[in-house]
């Protein structure tokens, strides 16, 4: 028997990740990835008896894979908040999955362990751009101000973190942060000892101090949209500058578009203020998909920019 753990490389897959083994401690296989490298499943040949964990990523992009684990004979649960389709109904597949826009996997699996590790689904409410789940959370759990902030800051590093054409790109592989983090039941003790934190916290800023330089365009009433240069450090901000755009522009659907040679890699974001439903955009365009909140296109032919364009001059519905 052989045991796995799929999880995304941002801060919800690594906490959500790490709220599961602290309560249920298990070695495992670690696969994972950049933000955008969610077709993990396919990573992997599970045979019959074999346990698997997925966490974070679509259970539509890794429908195939997810077939193929169970008729192999694998029992695998699995923990999201993404875009699924149709659920299989399988006794070997145990489904959390909850596609709410209020919601992420942390939160999911904090539900799921009855809340027995909820500060670090705090750090990844914050890092999936959920502040006001966030700070309901800590609320609940009477953290001070100073806490609370040094939770925000860990997840929006986390988060940061995972933004990259590929492994080499991040500064550190998600795998490396999760066994950094797994000795710590209390995130503000891991804040303490983690180097890795100053680290993410100088360059994130940097990043973002170069796109904010960059020209916003308002595109019609309902949205706003910026253009990234083909750059490593433009891949990596490109979700926290979405995220920090989506709060300014608080009534408004968010747009980046990075350069990626004849096209664009897409990310969007839904207003705060009204309906959730960005991904019913993304899925408009044949590489798109993501959840009601933040979505994105994987690449973005440039004949196919002015339509995309002319979406986002529509209000925030995005059904059609």
């Amino acid at each position: 028997m052989r045991f796995y753990d799929i999880f995304n490389g941002d801060a919800d897959g690594l906490c959500a990740l790490h709220q599961l083994r602290l309560d249920q401690p298990r070695e495992a296989t670690l696969i994972t990835g950049v933000k955008r490298d969610i077709r993990l499943l396919g990573q992997i040949s599970p045979t019959s008896g074999d346990e698997v964990v997925v966490l974070d990523v679509s259970l539509d992009s890794n429908r195939e894979a997810l077939l193929q684990a169970l008729a192999a004979g694998a029992r695998v649960r699995y923990f999201d908040h993404h875009f699924a389709g149709e659920i299989p109904d399988h006794p070997l597949l145990e489904p959390h999955i909850d596609v709410s826009a209020d919601t992420c996997t942390s939160l999911i699996v904090d539900q799921y362990l009855s809340g027995s590790h909820r500060m670090w689904a705090i750090v990844a409410a914050f890092g999936d751009n959920l502040p006001a789940q966030a700070y309901a959370v800590a609320a609940e759990l009477g953290l001070g101000k100073g806490d609370i902030e040094t939770l925000k800051d860990l997840g929006e590093n986390l988060n940061y973190n995972a933004y990259g054409a590929n492994l080499a790109e991040l500064h550190f592989h998600p795998a490396t942060l999760y066994l950094r983090m797994r000795p710590h039941a209390d995130p503000l003790a891991f804040c303490a000892q983690a180097p890795e934190l100053d680290t993410l916290r100088r360059a994130r800023q940097d990043d973002l101090r170069r796109a904010r330089d960059l020209p916003l365009e308002n595109v019609g009433q309902h949205a706003v949209l910026v253009c990234l240069p083909e750059a490593a450090w433009s891949r990596r901000i490109i979700g926290s500058f979405a995220n920090e755009l989506a709060r300014q522009y608080a009534k408004r659907t968010v747009a980046l578009l990075l350069r990626s040679g004849s096209g664009y890699q897409v990310s969007l974001r839904a207003p705060e203020q009204g309906e959730a439903a960005i991904h019913l955009l993304a899925q408009q365009f044949e590489s798109g998909s993501g959840r009601a909140r933040a979505a994105g296109i994987a690449f973005l032919p440039d004949s196919e920019v002015a339509r995309l364009r002319a979406l986002l001059k529509k209000p925030a519905s995005h059904s059609a």
